[in-house]
């Protein structure tokens, strides 16, 4: 007895079973949540003007398999001081775009990202 199923004497390459290989590759790893190029270009002019400002002064990308998160830092060396994150399993629920805080609350959350970056119109600073 094998823990292969019964084919009647095929092998399962000849069994004429086509399977998208794109769909192969996703159940083998599903590929990781990212932003797309005009989400990028609303994030990076926030941050441009921000770094104009003397605010922030590193980013960083995470592309993972359930969220893509934007993390901002005063320095390098710190926590985050702002993440902004894309979660497609909230999307239809409270939206797939947040904007957190270092200590991980939620400052805005919503639909569409530039309504959800309006956070960062209002002047928020860090308070040492």
């Amino acid at each position: 007895m094998t823990d292969q199923p019964e084919l009647g004497g095929k092998r399962p390459q000849d069994t004429g079973v086509v399977v998208s290989l794109n769909e192969y590759r996703q159940s083998l790893d599903p590929v990781p949540v990212t932003f797309h190029r005009r989400e990028l270009d609303a994030i990076l002019r926030i941050y441009g003007r921000m770094v104009g400002e003397g605010e922030w002064k590193d980013y960083a990308i995470d592309h993972l398999r359930d969220k893509a998160v934007f993390s901002v830092f005063k320095r390098s060396g710190e926590m985050p001081l702002f993440r902004i994150e894309k979660n497609p399993k909230l999307a239809a629920k409270q939206g797939a775009y947040a904007v957190l805080n270092t200590d991980g609350r939620i400052l805005k959350r919503g639909h569409e990202l530039p309504q959800v970056l309006k956070v960062f119109d209002k002047v928020l600073k860090l308070i040492d």
